[in-house]
């Protein structure tokens, strides 16, 4: 009885460990697979031999797995293992650069001069766009009184569906028109964006100010992205911490550029995460920081939208879009005080 409760135990370890190490084998193959197809070292054929390659090797090493006896399987693991740390080293080896041929909107770096809250920014983006796109570059330097906020704005807009949104954070000044920051991907010239590249080191992040008449503009009626605009109550002290945070990424990137990635360092999450470094308590975790479409409405559970409206009603009167979408050759100013109408003004006290 004993001898066959033990046997019965071991075929159960080893069916579970099996289990595992194919498990291991699928989802580092399929990982190494994507990681292979987005960077395409030796170009696309190359690629797609390599890929090829490590498939094959890969059902190579199952098979041999699963028909040897217990010492075969443990080199053969250890085999597959070694392969697949010698991949890893590689992949983590790669570095983030600020020497590429970038697209021209993200071609220049923000850097700034401050004394105390006197801040002149440099290399701020007021592109002239046209209607097909195009545009006539134009970057800028601009001097802001920190003491000057009168508020702060999140910005989504969505581009492919519901759960899914660009965040960028808006402020306003009482002598200064109002300056958006966007953290972005940093293309290079005549790249695309792909959400599954930037799981796997293909961008850099980049961090724009821009005037809104471009950075906005661009996505509500260049683009035709669904356009939000939601002032969120925020004491001008947190507002000031706010706006200092972005300086300091800017440092950090100037220093040493990092790679943007889709789920951990994207434009929703790293503004949470300087939102959180100013806040005076624990902000709570929620699927929405990932979900982005949702931001809104985890703001709105925090209270720090208006709560005399309802979330449909904010979606109602946050929509830009509406409100510019018949209007031609419009001034920065004016612009910026279309997507403003109608919408409350939270006290920074």
């Amino acid at each position: 009885m004993m001898q066959g409760r033990e046997y019965i135990s071991r075929h159960w370890s080893l069916w579970l460990l099996g289990s595992l190490f194919t498990l291991f084998v699928i989802l580092s193959s399929l990982w190494l697979s994507l990681m292979l197809w987005v960077h395409q070292p030796i170009g696309k054929i190359g690629s797609l031999m390599l890929i090829g390659l490590w498939l094959t090797f890969a059902l190579v090493v199952l098979g041999i797995y699963f028909t040897r006896h217990l010492i075969s399987r443990q080199v053969d693991s250890v085999l597959y293992l070694l392969a697949f740390l010698f991949c890893l080293l590689g992949y983590f080896s790669l570095e983030a650069r600020q020497d590429r041929e970038w697209n021209p909107e993200v071609s220049q770096l923000l850097h700034y001069e401050q004394q105390g809250d006197q801040v002149t920014l440099h290399n701020i983006r007021n592109f002239d766009w046209q209607a097909d796109g195009r545009y006539i570059e134009r970057w800028e330097s601009r001097s802001f009184d920190l003491n000057q906020i009168t508020g702060v704005n999140i910005i989504t807009s969505y581009w492919m569906g519901p759960k899914i949104a660009h965040t960028l954070v808006s402020f306003d000044f009482a002598n200064q028109k109002p300056l958006t920051f966007s953290i972005e991907i940093r293309k290079e010239k005549n790249e695309e964006f792909s959400a599954i590249g930037g799981f796997f080191r293909k961008y850099e992040l980049s961090l724009v100010a821009s005037d809104e008449k471009d950075i906005v503009y661009t996505r509500s009626n260049v683009r035709g992205e669904q356009v939000y605009f939601f002032p969120v109550k925020m004491p001008q002290a947190q507002a000031k911490a706010l706006f200092k945070e972005y300086l300091r990424q800017a440092d950090e990137l100037a220093q040493k550029p990092k790679w943007y990635n889709t789920l951990t360092s994207n434009c929703t999450t790293l503004v949470f995460d300087m939102v959180q470094a100013i806040s005076q308590q624990q902000l709570p975790s929620d699927y929405r920081l990932l979900a982005s479409g949702y931001l809104p409405n985890y703001l709105y559970d925090l209270k720090v939208l208006e709560q005399s409206w309802d979330m449909h009603t904010w979606y109602q009167r946050a929509h830009v879009n509406p409100r510019v979408e018949r209007t031609a050759n419009l001034s920065s100013q004016d612009y910026s005080r279309l997507i403003r109408q109608g919408l409350p003004k939270p006290d920074m006290q």
